[in-house]
C-alpha cells in the first residue's frame, strides 16, 4: 500500500514537470521531453497495475493480523460442524477505527478456516447461529441506525465484505456463490 501511494506521488510530480516542460517547448518550439514522457508513462502503468492487482486479486489473506486481538467467540453450531470466530484489527492509531472479521473454522474439513465477514467494527458485534449453516452477524451502533451491518450468512456459500473487494475478486470467486457489500 506504501509502495503504490509512493509511485503515485512521483508519478504526480513527474506528470507535472512533464505538463510544464511541454508547455514549454510548445512556446520556445522545442523537442518533446521523451524521456520524462516515457518516466511518467512508466509511473502511471506501474501504478494501474498495482491498482488492477489490489482491486481484482484481493483475498482476506492481506488483513493485518500482527495487531488483531480477540474478538466474540468461540461460537459452535449446533451440531458442532462449525465454529464461529470474531477477530478485531485496529486502525489509525487514535483517530482511528476498528475492523472486524468473522472466521469459521469448519470440523468436518480438517479444521479449515474461511474468512466469511470483513467490515468497520460497530459498538455491538454479536454471533448467533440460526441454524447449522446460518450465521447471524450483529454489527451495529444504535446510535448510527444508517451504519448497521448486521446479516444472515450461509457459511458455506456467502461472505460479506464490505469494501467489496473480495466481491470483485478473481481469485476469490470460487469461494462463495454470494457475496454481499455495502
Amino acid at each position: 500500500m506504501l509502495f503504490g501511494l509512493l509511485i503515485i506521488l512521483v508519478t504526480i510530480i513527474l506528470f507535472l514537470i512533464f505538463c510544464v516542460r511541454l508547455l514549454i517547448s510548445v512556446i520556445k518550439k522545442k523537442p518533446l521531453p521523451k524521456k520524462l514522457m516515457l518516466t511518467t508513462l512508466a509511473g502511471a502503468i506501474v501504478f494501474s497495475l498495482i491498482y488492477i492487482y489490489e482491486s481484482y486479486f484481493f483475498t482476506f489473506d492481506e488483513i493485518e493480523r500482527e495487531s488483531m486481538q480477540e474478538g466474540f467467540g468461540p461460537v459452535i453450531s449446533p451440531t458442532e460442524k462449525f465454529t464461529a470466530n470474531a477477530y478485531y484489527e485496529p486502525w489509525g492509531g487514535v483517530l482511528g477505527g476498528v475492523n472486524v472479521w468473522i472466521e469459521i473454522t469448519y470440523h468436518n474439513e480438517r479444521n479449515k478456516v474461511k474468512t466469511i465477514y470483513y467490515s468497520d467494527s460497530k459498538s455491538s458485534v454479536y454471533l448467533n447461529w440460526k441454524d447449522e449453516d446460518t450465521l447471524f452477524i450483529q454489527n451495529e451502533d444504535p446510535s448510527y441506525p444508517n451504519e448497521n451491518r448486521s446479516i444472515e450468512l450461509d457459511v458455506e456459500t456467502e461472505i460479506y465484505d464490505e469494501s467489496g473487494l473480495a466481491c470483485q475478486s478473481l481469485l476469490m470467486k470460487d469461494d462463495y456463490e454470494r457475496c454481499y457489500q455495502d
